[in-house]
C-alpha cells in the first residue's frame, strides 16, 4: 500500500512447526538485545471460578523450570547486566527481558524451557497465593481501581472482559495447583506464542539458534478464541460505590470498536481530542492509566474550570469490542451531579460540532512524533513489534497511522454521535466516606 508508513527496522518474519511465530528486528548499532514472549492468553480466556489465573500462571513461570530452579531466572538475566518482567492483561500476557547483546542467549534459553516445562508445584502456589492476595487487596484502596472493575462488570454480562486480570478475591483464595497446571498446559505453548527478538544481533545465526531451541517444543496450545458475543445494551447502567476516600470520582462508559474495526481510526482521534492522547500513538511506551493533557477538552472543560481535579478519556485497543472511558476526579466541594453534566455537556458539544482544524491538526502533529520515536531503543520496538502481532500484524500499524491521517471531521463527528449514546452508557461513581484511599 502506498502513503506514509511507520519507520519499524526491517523484519526477519517466519513460523515454526510447532506453530510458534517469530519476529526478528535486528539493529546493527544497538548495545542492547529484547527479548520477549507474547502469549495469547489473558483474562479473556478465564471463567468463573478461575478468574486470576492467567495472572498467576504468569506469576509461576518465574518460579521454577527444568534448567532454572526458583529464583534461578532472576539472576541470570540480572547476572549479565539485564533487567526482566512480565504483565497480564485481558488479551494477552507478555514477558520479557533485554541484556546486553553478547548475553542474548541467556533469554532465549529461559523462554524456551518455560514455554511448555514451567514446574507449577503445590508448594510454589501456596507460596504466591499471599503474594497475589495482597496484590489484590492494595488495588482495593485505590478508588480507581474499585469504579474501573464495577464498570466492566456493569458493561459485560456475557463477554470475559467482564473481570479483571488480577481475578475475583473469592477465586485467589481456593484456586488450586491442579487447577492452574490445567490452565497452563492447556492454553499456553508455542500455537499461542508469538517469539519477538529486538536490538543489537545477526540475524541469521540468531534465526540458527531460535530455531535450534524452541523447534524441539511440543504444538501446544488450544484455541483461545472467545466464543461469547456481549449483546447491545438496551439502556443506561448505573452503580454508586462509596469507601475510603477525600474527592468524589466517576467513571463513564461506552461500547466501543475492536482494533480491527473500520471505526477505530476516528475512535482514536475521538480520544485524542478529549483526553490529549491516544494509547497506540502515544508519545511513552508505558501501560499504565492514561495520563493528563492541558489542552484536551475535558481537561479545559473541567479541570480549568475549577470542576475537577484530574479528568481524562481512554481507549484501550481490544481484539474484540470494549470500552471508551471518561474519567474525573471531582473539585473539593463540586458533586458528582454537576461533574456528570459537565462531561455531558463536552461529549454532546463535540458529536454535535466535531473536532476544530486546529484540533485535528494538533492530533495529527501528535500522531507523527510520536510514530517517529516509536521504535527507539530495543525494549520498546519489541514491545510495539509484538503488541501489532498479538493483535493483528506489525503491518497493521502502517494502515491505522494513515487513517489517522486522513480521517476527517465530519467522520470524527459521526463517530462521537454513534459512540456517546446516552442509552448505552455506564456510569460509576464513587462517594468517599472520609480516611485514606486517594491521592
Amino acid at each position: 500500500m502506498t502513503g506514509p508508513r511507520v519507520p519499524r527496522p526491517r523484519l526477519r518474519s517466519f513460523t515454526l512447526e510447532n506453530g510458534l511465530r517469530v519476529v526478528l528486528a535486528p539493529a546493527d548499532m544497538s548495545p542492547t538485545s529484547s527479548v520477549w514472549v507474547w502469549y495469547r492468553v489473558g483474562s479473556k480466556n478465564e471463567w468463573p471460578g478461575i478468574t486470576g489465573a492467567s495472572h498467576w500462571v504468569e506469576h509461576m513461570l518465574f518460579e521454577g523450570s527444568p534448567r532454572y530452579r526458583k529464583g534461578e531466572i532472576d539472576r541470570a538475566v540480572v547476572g549479565v547486566g539485564g533487567q526482566l518482567n512480565a504483565f497480564t492483561d485481558v488479551d494477552f500476557t507478555a514477558y520479557f527481558s533485554t541484556v546486553p547483546r553478547d548475553h542474548l542467549s541467556v533469554p532465549l534459553d529461559i523462554e524456551s524451557d518455560r514455554m511448555t516445562r514451567a514446574l507449577i508445584t503445590d508448594e510454589e502456589v501456596s507460596r504466591e497465593r499471599t503474594v497475589i492476595h495482597s496484590e489484590r487487596e492494595g488495588s482495593e484502596n485505590w478508588p480507581e481501581f474499585r469504579v474501573e472493575e464495577e464498570l466492566y462488570q456493569l458493561a459485560f454480562r456475557m463477554h470475559p472482559y467482564r473481570w479483571d486480570p488480577l481475578g475475583s478475591r473469592v477465586d485467589i483464595e481456593r484456586l488450586t495447583a491442579e487447577e492452574l497446571r490445567g490452565y497452563y498446559a492447556r492454553f499456553y505453548g508455542p500455537r499461542n506464542a508469538i517469539l519477538v527478538v529486538s536490538g543489537g544481533f545477526d540475524a541469521a545465526p540468531v534465526e540458527r539458534e531460535v530455531r535450534r531451541r524452541f523447534s524441539r517444543l511440543p504444538s501446544t496450545g488450544d484455541d483461545v478464541s472467545v466464543r461469547e458475543v456481549e449483546p447491545e445494551p438496551r439502556g443506561e447502567r448505573r452503580s454508586e460505590l462509596s469507601g475510603p476516600g477525600t474527592t468524589p470520582y466517576l467513571q463513564i462508559g461506552w461500547r466501543s470498536p475492536a482494533l480491527s474495526d473500520p471505526e477505530t481510526p476516528a475512535t482514536m482521534l475521538l480520544d485524542t481530542v478529549l483526553g490529549g492522547e491516544t494509547r497506540i500513538f502515544a508519545a511513552g511506551a508505558g501501560w499504565g492509566r492514561a495520563p493528563e493533557h492541558p489542552s484536551s477538552r475535558l481537561y479545559r472543560a473541567l479541570v480549568d474550570t475549577g470542576l475537577a481535579v484530574r479528568a481524562t478519556s481512554e481507549w484501550r485497543p481490544r481484539y474484540y469490542p470494549g470500552l471508551f472511558t471518561i474519567q474525573a476526579q471531582a473539585a473539593p466541594g463540586v458533586s458528582l451531579d454537576r461533574l456528570e453534566r459537565a462531561i455531558e455537556a463536552v461529549v454532546e458539544r463535540l458529536a454535535r460540532s466535531g473536532p476544530t482544524p486546529r484540533e485535528l491538526d494538533d492530533t495529527r502533529a501528535k500522531v507523527r512524533q510520536s510514530v517517529a520515536l516509536a521504535y527507539e531503543g530495543a525494549s520498546r520496538t519489541a514491545f510495539r513489534l509484538g503488541y501489532f502481532s498479538v493483535l493483528r500484524s506489525p503491518e497493521y500499524e502502517d494502515e491505522l497511522f494513515r487513517a489517522v491521517l486522513t480521517t476527517s471531521a465530519n467522520e470524527v463527528r459521526d463517530r462521537a454521535r454513534g459512540l456517546f449514546r446516552p442509552e448505552t452508557r455506564v456510569v460509576v461513581r464513587y462517594t468517599p466516606d472520609g480516611g485514606a484511599g486517594d491521592d
